[in-house]
């Protein structure tokens, strides 16, 4: 490990005299977690900037990761975006890079204050995605300031954010070994931590990520654990897979909760400040597609979990998905917001997900606001599986995506392109939404990809209207029986089908292939829709159609929610970059900003000496940067 403390003119002063933590705290707002606050809001009440003065804004600074010099000199170390948020206290900035560095940047400036290298990168190339980081987390406390950070290499460090310091009271020398203490032994390559944590009064909790891609049935279990914030002592530990003598053990029949994993928090969580509730989304068990080798309902896969963030001990909960085998995690830290429905006051928790549903309930008792019907849904035909009679159906509010293939939902822009669309689904099993994975391959809609995914939703808590990306993702799941020599499954997903393309390579099914949608969740009904971006329309035109106007097309950063405007980044390798504004109201574009990269992460704002800026990551390989935004000073 290492540590920089890079010192300009201005810093240089600030050290001399003792205080380079107080730089500019008179007008500095902060974000002070990757959601904003632990309620994962993704709002600011910031309204400097707004509809009238969006074109004028200028980039303010840019800052370029450490990463990208490492990058260059060993190409093996590539990460596949930079998918950070920034977090901000007292006029710093923190952020995490895609190879498990920490650094400390001004906020007025851009300028690089101290950088910590982890060194987690030197393990090697991590599980699932790679190189891959999204954001750490803040504590304070009577004067004491600590940088969270866990690591691809599965360990959790404390730094002392005045200096990035490791913290010597904290685990070994500042560090704790999250490989350690899950009850099982482990092999700690399958086992690593994305996302940043969250921390409740004087508990961090941490999640993880597992390989998705196992040859056996053990792996390691997703447990959730909560970290003395002081000295870094485990204090309990949630287990996401319920164990021998526990409420719900039944559901992992022939004792597959023994050897079952994953079923791991990967994504960020939420907290309730009031109550010390925290908000588990939690994912797939091992593996993804079959579960012959875990029959049951398998509690508690792809559920919402409240925990008590002081004693980790279950308040309440709800299973999304029974026996997953659609890859349907929850992929985003819940929304909570507070509601009146029908009259009634409501503590509300808002979880959207990769199906393309809203999932609304009371927070504090865990009842749903709105019914969630249990629906009968087609069973497999693979040898040995057994699916779910059933899966809950959100009543209210209405699915934001398309779910599902059928006649209804296939491209139609001219009959010889409809007929072209119902030649590719015939080729493979599909239907309604919960179709299973078959040995023929079946189509899944939305796929993996969401729906929803991880960069979630925000939600304005003085509407309680919530605003959601999304995409239309439709893909194929076909079984092949597994070779003995190769893998304990007796079924595994065959790497010949994935993406699902339409006719004349246009997408299978209908726009919009990207959206934004607002939904009031206090009536439960959608407000408006918009296509987000418009990256296939030349490619529809091109085809032979008459101009279809915007369709989408672009998958969306995740979503920055102000007092004045709803912003969001677009532009993937092959499109133009920019920041997008639109009007909470209607959804409107009300400008367009270039940027000098491709959002990879999910915007932030804050004003620091009397000026709003808007910070975003961008890049991918050895272009990771933060760019700021902010109107030209006066």
């Amino acid at each position: 490990m290492g540590i920089r403390l890079l010192r300009t003119d201005a810093f240089t002063r600030l050290v001399l005299i003792g205080c380079l933590w107080a730089t500019s705290t008179a007008n500095a707002t902060e974000w002070s977690s990757y959601g904003g606050d632990l309620k994962s809001s993704k709002y600011s009440n910031l309204s400097q900037i707004d509809a009238d003065n969006f074109a004028d804004l200028k980039i303010a600074w840019v800052w370029e990761s450490p990463d990208n010099a490492m990058v260059r000199s060993d190409r093996k170390l590539t990460p596949i975006g930079y998918k950070i948020t920034p977090v901000i206290v007292d006029g710093v900035l923190y952020v995490s890079t895609s190879l498990g560095q920490v650094v400390a940047i001004d906020a007025s400036t851009g300028q690089q204050i101290w950088q910590f290298d982890s060194e987690s990168w030197k393990a090697g190339r991590p599980t699932n995605l790679g190189f891959n980081h999204r954001g750490v987390a803040l504590w304070t406390h009577e004067g004491a300031k600590r940088v969270l950070m866990p690591t691809n290499d599965a360990r959790l460090w404390s730094l002392d954010a005045r200096t990035g310091e490791p913290d010597p009271a904290f685990g070994e020398n500042g560090v704790v070994d999250l490989a350690q203490g899950l009850g099982r032994e482990i092999d700690r390559k399958d086992y690593s931590v994305i996302s940043a944590p969250t921390v409740v009064n004087d508990t961090v909790i941490v999640g993880s990520s597992i390989m998705d891609g196992p040859r056996r049935k053990e792996m390691p279990p997703g447990h959730v654990r909560g970290f003395d914030i002081r000295s870094g002592e485990q204090r309990w530990m949630f287990h996401t897979i319920a164990q021998k003598g526990e409420a719900g053990v039944e559901t992992w029949e022939d004792n597959s909760w023994a050897y079952t994993g994953n079923t791991n928090v990967w994504t960020l969580m939420s907290a309730d400040p009031e109550t010390g509730y925290v908000y588990l989304p939690i994912g797939t068990p091992t593996n993804d597609w079959y579960g012959g080798h875990r029959k049951g309902d398998n509690l508690y896969a792809e559920s919402l979990v409240c925990i008590d963030a002081a004693t980790g001990e279950r308040v309440w909960h709800f299973q999304m998905v029974h026996h997953g085998l659609w890859d349907y995690d929850l992929p985003a830290a819940p929304n909570l917001v507070d509601i009146v429905v029908d009259g009634k006051a409501i503590k509300a928790v808002a979880q959207v997900s990769k199906q393309g549903y809203v999932y609304v309930f009371d927070r504090i008792s865990g009842e749903p606001v709105w019914p969630i019907e249990e629906q009968p849904v087609p069973q497999s035909t693979v040898p040995g599986e057994r699916t779910s009679a059933t899966q809950p159906h959100p009543m209210r509010p209405a699915p934001f995506e398309q779910q599902g293939i059928s006649d209804d939902t296939l491209i139609d822009y001219t009959p010889e392109l409809r007929k072209a669309a119902l030649e590719i689904v015939a080729q493979y099993d599909h239907g309604p939404l919960f179709t299973p994975p078959s040995l023929r391959g079946t189509v899944n809609l939305p796929g993996w990809g969401g729906g929803a995914n991880w960069t979630g939703a925000a939600v304005d808590p003085d509407t309680g209207v919530i605003y959601i990306p999304s995409v239309s993702s439709p893909m194929v799941v076909k079984l092949d029986k597994g070779n003995p020599k190769k893998t304990e499954f007796d079924y595994v997903r065959s790497r010949a089908v994935n993406a699902l393309n339409g006719p004349a390579g246009l997408p299978l099914v209908k726009p919009p292939y990207s959206r934004v949608t607002a939904i009031d969740l206090n009536t439960g009904d959608h407000l408006w829709m918009v296509p987000f971006g418009d990256g296939l329309r030349q490619k529809v035109i091109a085809a032979g159609v008459k101009d279809p106007g915007p369709v989408g097309g672009v998958r969306p950063s995740g979503p920055l929610l102000t007092r004045t405007l709803l912003m969001i980044g677009e532009g993937g390798r092959s499109e133009t970059p920019l920041l997008r504004a639109y009007d909470k109201d209607t959804g409107a574009v009300v400008g367009e900003l270039p940027l000098p990269g491709p959002p990879t992460g999910t915007p932030m704002t804050y004003v620091q000496d009397g000026r709003q800026f808007v910070v975003l990551a961008t890049g991918y390989a050895d272009q990771a940067r933060l760019v700021a935004v902010a109107l030209p000073a006066e």
